[in-house]
């Protein structure tokens, strides 16, 4: 792999695609702005929330987005650099066992389209957390957009890292002014371009992302003798895991496991998560965001399902000699580039289009970032917990001066990742925290009608202490050897020279706390559990909300049957919601 270097060709496909993305945001925050009219209102369009139509367009593009358009986005939003390297090494070294992922995907486009879509459509919410204002009080509000905020900072570089360690390894340009490029660009067409701009660069990138993992599954296949062989050798590998139904928690992997996580995550993140409803919001109606969501499911689950045959395909090539255990390669996460590099290298332009494909999931991970907490800073931090009404100036320099504040903290940020291993698994853990304390209270609002904000408050403190202490516990026990990896054998009989495995050391994982040996597959679902129980049971002792003064609106319609009368005065206006977004500002 250090032998290997980018050939003109390569940096042509790269740089083509960088600029193309730059171009694109530039365009639409630049020359089509201008050219813009202001056309009337539909219907169906929901109302201008953001203080005026200028800041509206930047940050939810005036609510008439396309679905095609935001679909793909939502696609671009959450498949990043990290799923396109981490998912095929987890198959390689764990086994298939994680592509059952995908029936939690599935099951997340059903719980999100009649669950929680139909209730931010009937807010009309710009942000996520404002629903919580609604529906709980401003506190409980200002403390979700403020855990969301900051732990959200905490993911940039792992967006900026994963690209510009795969450049590094093949062009070997320091990682770092990798990075700089990464988010200078990022910073620009999201600084000029807002949303809109966000969304229709988010086409171009996932377009080439999907493109470049396609044709290195389709030469993969034509290089290999065919998918039968490639089955066949992770069968007898071990990796074909169709069903591993032990029920220990213990296990990396199981079909529970991974069932519970996968609805449970990909549900939190698409459901909750401020990146994902700020673009379902930027649609005219529920009937779009529902076609949006259904694109979305699909397009996710036939990228994840790439990931996974990818992960085959890499056991295929290297069933008799492990690349890390010869030394080609020193982290996990380098397994497919270096595939690339040997095996589909030598065609002009391939390692320069694979890489592009990393860089488009990083720079749309980046850019989605970037657009969501400007908005979150604004209307939650800004005008949701200092009470602040700024002019459309002072918003606008605001968001700006955010956007150029994340791009430096995520450049600093990135000197954290250079010893981490295991950047899915980081990923996960990290996230799932407050993804599943999200997750949780917004299920106790919506489903559980005598949610109080007292529940809400301590089942939020509970959640993220449980989840928090499991999840670095565990991240601690791992680092400090006393706990097994889990990964399956490899061989070496195959490598060129002299080459050993390192030996295992035993270790006795029955010393280690067992939430510490929890699979990270279950901290997600703590959470939610830990939210939702608690604070049910400390609104029912704390002075449970009376249900009679609710408007349903403000409950999810699986519940609606259960709700007394009262609770549907005056459902065909939008006065209860004019009153509860104002006393909310």
């Amino acid at each position: 792999m250090d032998n290997y270097r980018f050939r003109t060709v390569d940096y042509i496909v790269l740089l083509g695609m960088t600029l193309l993305s730059t171009g694109t945001g530039l365009y639409f925050g630049g020359i089509k702005k201008k050219q813009k009219t202001i056309k009337s209102t539909s219907e169906d369009t929901r109302k201008t929330n953001f203080g005026s139509e200028k800041i509206d367009e930047y940050l939810i593009g005036s609510r008439s987005m396309n679905v095609i358009p935001v679909s793909i986005s939502l696609i671009g939003s959450f498949v990043s650099g990290v799923t396109i390297i981490g998912t095929p090494s987890e198959i390689y070294y764990y086994g298939t066992q994680y592509s059952f992922i995908i029936v939690g995907i599935i099951l997340q486009g059903f719980a999100l389209s009649y669950v929680y879509l139909p209730v931010y459509s009937a807010l009309q919410i710009g942000s996520a957390y404002e629903y919580l204002g609604m529906r709980f009080n401003s506190s409980i509000r200002s403390a979700a957009s403020f855990i969301y905020f900051f732990s959200g900072l905490t993911y940039l570089p792992f967006a900026v890292y994963v690209p510009a360690l795969s450049l590094n390894q093949v062009t070997g340009i320091n990682t770092h002014l990798i990075g700089v490029v990464i988010i200078i660009a990022c910073v620009t067409y999201t600084f000029m371009g807002g949303l809109k701009a966000v969304v229709h660069t988010d086409v171009w990138q996932v377009a080439v992302m999907f493109l470049s993992m396609v044709a290195v599954a389709v030469l993969s296949i034509y290089y290999s003798d065919g998918l039968g062989a490639i089955f066949s050798d992770a069968e007898q590998g071990g990796r074909l895991m169709l069903a591993n139904l032990n029920p220990s928690p213990y296990v990396r992997y199981t079909l529970w496991s991974i069932l519970t996580s996968g609805f449970s995550y990909w549900t939190s993140v698409n459901a909750v998560g401020q990146h994902m409803v700020q673009r379902y919001m930027s649609l005219p109606s529920l009937k779009k965001s529902r076609q949006a969501s259904f694109l979305f499911t699909i397009g996710v689950c036939i990228f994840v399902a790439l990931c996974c045959f990818m992960g085959l395909v890499l056991f295929s090539k290297y069933k008799d000699c492990d690349p890390q255990s010869a030394g080609m390669i020193s982290n996990d996460d380098q397994l497919l580039p270096l595939y690339v590099v040997q095996n589909v290298g030598h065609i002009p332009g391939m390692p320069g289009l694979f890489i592009a494909g990393i860089f488009g999931a990083g720079l749309s991970t980046l850019s989605t970032c970037f657009n969501t907490h400007a908005l979150v800073f604004l209307e939650d931090v800004v005008r949701g917990f200092f009470k602040m009404q700024p002019s459309e100036k002072e918003a606008t320099i605001l968001i700006k001066t955010c956007i150029i504040f994340q791009g430096i903290v995520a450049f600093l940020l990135v000197f954290l990742l250079q010893h981490m291993r295991g950047i899915l698994s980081v990923c996960h853990s990290i996230s799932s925290i407050t993804a599943g304390t999200f997750f949780g209270i917004f299920t106790l609002g919506m489903l559980f009608p005598w949610a109080n904000s007292i529940g809400a408050a301590v089942g939020t403190i509970s959640s993220v202490l449980l989840a928090g202490w499991v999840s670095f516990g565990s991240q601690i026990a791992a680092a400090s050897g006393q706990l097994r990896s889990q990964k399956l054998p490899v061989s070496v009989n195959g490598c060129v020279g002299n080459v050993t495995q390192p030996e295992e050391t035993w270790v006795d994982e029955e010393q280690v706390f067992p939430l510490y040996r929890l699979s990270y597959h279950l901290v997600g679902p703590i959470g939610i559990v830990t939210a939702v129980v608690v604070g049910a049971i400390v609104s029912l002792l704390t002075k449970p909300t009376d249900i009679k003064t609710l408007h349903a609106d403000l409950i999810s319609p699986v519940i609606h049957r259960f709700l007394p009368r009262e609770c549907f005065r005056g459902r065909n206006s939008n006065e209860r919601t004019e009153e509860l977004i104002r006393l909310n500002k």
